[in-house]
């Protein structure tokens, strides 16, 4: 659900609710972190490396013990989008991640991350 509010009443209520406030700014800190983490990953790192770490921090890996997650379902071109390169490289990493046993990927089922994608994000 996403709520519109004011910005007066939204700083009064920073005000009045200490438990409010604080989950405001550990939010806002927690999307300032990821906002830099990505543009770190968009100067520094190739798209294939970008794609891995996307498909991983979609599949939450590190949030639960599940050994096989299972990604949202996601377009090739809103992937495209999130790394900055073509859907067309897209697929090619996403093909080659299957072939070497990292995900799980086809078009009739969600696509399945397994841990060892994450190999690829701290290869260098």
């Amino acid at each position: 659900m996403i709520l519109l509010v004011d910005k007066e009443k939204m700083v009064q209520v920073l005000h009045k609710q200490h438990a409010m406030s604080d989950r405001f700014i550990s939010h806002m800190l927690a999307r300032i972190i990821r906002i830099e983490e990505d543009l770190i990953d968009q100067l520094f790192n190739s798209s294939e490396k970008r794609l891995a770490r996307a498909l991983l921090l979609l599949a939450r890996y590190g949030k639960q013990d599940k050994p096989v997650r299972v990604v949202p379902k996601i377009s090739q071109e809103t992937l495209a989008e999130m790394i900055g390169t073509t859907r067309s490289r897209v697929n090619f990493f996403l093909n080659k991640f299957k072939k070497l046993g990292f995900i799980e990927y086809d078009s009739e089922r969600p696509l399945k991350v397994r841990s060892s994608l994450l190999s690829v994000v701290l290869h260098d």
